[in-house]
């Protein structure tokens, strides 16, 4: 057993149930059972600059990787030829590749916080957070152009064209079977693309931006695909509020700026929810007429019902529910509360939508909620109670997006088990 960031994690053989479902979702991994070691580079040259970039002890030798040649700034970006050391090191049976597709703005670092509590894992401050069972990668990376460039070509970063699919879905790949990678880096800061950055396979591989669901190669190696929506009448609101109070932008240059995005984020980021496993759906509320300013919000967790994991309900599976939980056991605030659960159709889909309007008063109340909930893939009673008390100041904690948030992290866990038979035991410290 082995102890990694505060969670424990024990290897038990899968069973065949859940290795087909896994492989059907992505190529199956087989690691060469002997790994050549090669001869350690003690530093790779990076470019003009004179910046080096230190490789990791165990990194087998790189090629070139497809794709490479698509932009100017990708030409230095490799994969390795061998399963990486660090696999065995580890003990990964093979990494799990996990994909969050969301726009700006749209919640991503608070549910990402939730996620590394859910598996008791801690990541590195680098521009790639890595740790030693996850690691998060921002897609940004793989624009084409850096800022200045997506001026003069006059793209967005929100354009199929101003992306490099092909080398993303090489070094996605190559992940999955546990290949290092070298890979680009986008500087949100400068605009920049700055010399490549050494990534080794891990345990739990997390891709996020505009487009980890867009493109069909990178798709076919998700286990599970997740799209935060947020509707645009509360995107509106909470763009205004930020800008507004924190930037000191116009309304005039907000409105105009949405304006200018919308084309582009309609044609190639929204469409990728109807290839979603999970959608959390962000939208207004029906409990208060007129909240223009959006301060309550009714959130859906959309469950495509052929993805491969247990769908969370409430009561009775496969059954349609409207409740009301404010009374002796949940003190309700203004608006109140209402749920609402049952069996839908999403672009022509078959899903389970559970929905969330309102607001809570005191988070560990919620464990009168969660004791009516079922499949929601907790090791304990009260574990889906703790983790929303781990963040009650983060936005979204006392409306559905804390409660759906935690539930999709806890989805998220349980794809991680049935993709490799371990389990991940939440740690005790806390």
């Amino acid at each position: 057993m082995a102890f990694i960031s505060g969670a424990a994690v024990t290897g038990r053989t899968a069973s065949a149930e859940t290795q087909k479902v896994c492989s059907a979702r992505a190529s199956v991994f087989t690691a060469r059972r002997s790994v050549q070691r090669v001869a350690v580079r003690g530093s790779m040259a990076r470019r003009a600059n004179g910046v080096r970039m230190e490789a990791a002890a165990a990194t087998s030798e790189m090629v070139e990787a497809p794709g490479a040649k698509n932009s100017p700034h990708h030409t230095d970006c490799k994969i390795g030829s061998e399963v990486s050391p660090v696999m065995a090191k580890k003990g990964i049976k093979r990494p799990v590749i996990i994909g969050v597709a969301a726009d700006s703005g749209c919640g991503k670092s608070t549910f990402l916080r939730r996620v590394l509590n859910i598996f008791g894992a801690e990541i590195s401050k680098a521009h790639t957070p890595q740790g030693e069972f996850i690691t998060v990668i921002c897609l940004d990376d793989y624009h084409i152009h850096d800022r200045a460039g997506r001026r003069d070509a006059k793209v967005t970063a929100l354009d199929e064209v101003a992306n490099n699919f092909e080398l993303m879905a090489a070094q996605v790949t190559a992940l999955k079977q546990g290949k290092a990678i070298l890979k680009p880096v986008y500087n949100h800061d400068t605009g920049n693309q700055d010399p490549p950055e050494l990534v080794e396979p891990n345990h739990l591989v997390v891709i996020e931006g505009l487009h980890p669901i867009y493109d069909k190669k990178v798709l076919e190696q998700l286990d599970l695909s997740v799209y935060m929506d947020v509707s645009n009448e509360v995107k509106l609101s909470w763009k205004v509020q930020r800008d507004m109070a924190e930037r000191g932008h116009t309304l005039e240059n907000i409105l105009a700026s949405i304006e200018a995005r919308k084309p582009d984020f309609e044609k190639f980021v929204d469409p990728q929810k109807q290839k979603a496993d999970i959608v959390l759906n962000i939208l207004p509320t029906k409990l208060v007429p007129d909240d223009d300013e959006n301060k309550f919000l009714r959130v859906q967790m959309i469950q495509r019902e052929s993805a491969s994991f247990d769908k969370v309900s409430i009561f009775d599976e496969g059954s349609t529910i409207d409740w009301v939980p404010c009374g002796k056991k949940l003190a309700c605030s203004y608006p109140g509360i209402k749920f609402h659960y049952g069996p839908d159709t999403y672009y022509g889909e078959d899903v389970s939508l559970i929905e969330m309007d309102g607001v809570v008063e005191k988070l560990e109340e919620m464990i009168y909620v969660e004791s009516h909930l079922n499949n929601t893939g907790t090791k304990f009673y009260g574990e889906m109670t703790q983790q929303l008390l781990k963040n009650p100041n983060a936005p979204g904690s006392t409306n559905g997006t804390g409660l759906f948030q935690v539930l999709i992290a806890l989805k998220m866990r349980e794809v991680y088990e049935k993709c490799t038979g371990n389990k991940v035991i939440p740690g005790q410290s806390d």
